[in-house]
């Protein structure tokens, strides 16, 4: 992350190796193993549109389906539709991420979207923030057992960020409704940066609740984009606001 003064970048360093967990044990995989032979598989155009990260993408959906349940991560009634319900649905986010910046992903949880952006886009700085302890350790363990060299873990509410540093885009999931959103998100976007939300079928309906903050913010323009998925008929609805420069 970035600030006018640039010792955010240092600031954050700090605030992620005090926040950084240890790995712990992976839990037996006999169950594991038939949860994965329930699992949807993914299609040649899911292959295609992560081309040569899909392989990383491919391990990151076996750890959830070994873990993902039994650490608390994710609902057995989620695994099935792991690929679909998931990882395809954060990747609609990349389009709107440009090449090389720095990405804050606020209460990354599981990992989506911001470990499915960090596998599918290496070029980026990717810093995860997430204020729940166990969950930190599940996305150290993901780091480091597929070997990602570019994410950086805070374990911190984002609201703990505000002044320390910027990043060029800020990223979210199903964290909370775009009014509360915009609160937590926008002050660690740089001037002339994006937050960048995935939303449901509301999203036009939140965007317009949250005006009346978006002078306060600095909000410059905000617009729903409806991302076709390669698994499934409904669209994928991403927010996307910008920031004034």
């Amino acid at each position: 992350m970035e600030n006018p003064d640039n010792t955010a970048s240092e600031n954050l360093e700090a605030a992620g190796a005090a926040g950084g967990a240890e790995s712990v044990a992976s839990p037996g995989d006999s169950h594991a193993s038939d949860e994965f032979a329930q699992v949807e598989e993914p299609t040649e155009a899911v292959r295609d549109l992560f081309g040569a990260h899909f392989a990383n993408m491919e391990h990151f959906a076996r750890m959830l389906v070994d873990e993902g349940e039994l650490r608390g991560l994710i609902g057995p009634r989620e695994l099935p539709r792991i690929w679909s319900r998931h990882i395809v649905n954060s990747a609609a986010v990349l389009e709107f991420i440009p090449n090389g910046v720095q990405v804050l992903d606020v209460g990354s949880g599981a990992g989506f979207p911001g470990l499915v952006i960090a596998i599918a886009r290496p070029d980026l700085d990717v810093h995860l923030v997430e204020p729940m302890a166990r969950r930190c350790e599940w996305l150290a363990d993901v780091v480091d057992e597929i070997g990602l060299d570019n994410v950086t873990i805070h374990n911190v509410r984002a609201e703990e960020l505000h002044h320390v540093g910027q990043a060029d885009v800020v990223t979210s999931r199903a964290v909370a409704n775009l009014k509360q959103l915009t609160k937590w998100t926008m002050p660690l976007v740089l001037p002339g940066g994006k937050m960048v939300a995935l939303k449901g079928r509301k999203a036009r309906e939140e965007v317009n609740a949250a005006r009346n903050l978006f002078k306060k913010f600095g909000v410059a323009r905000a617009k729903v984009h409806e991302v076709p998925s390669v698994m499934e008929d409904e669209s994928t609805h991403v927010v996307e606001m910008l920031k004034r420069s």
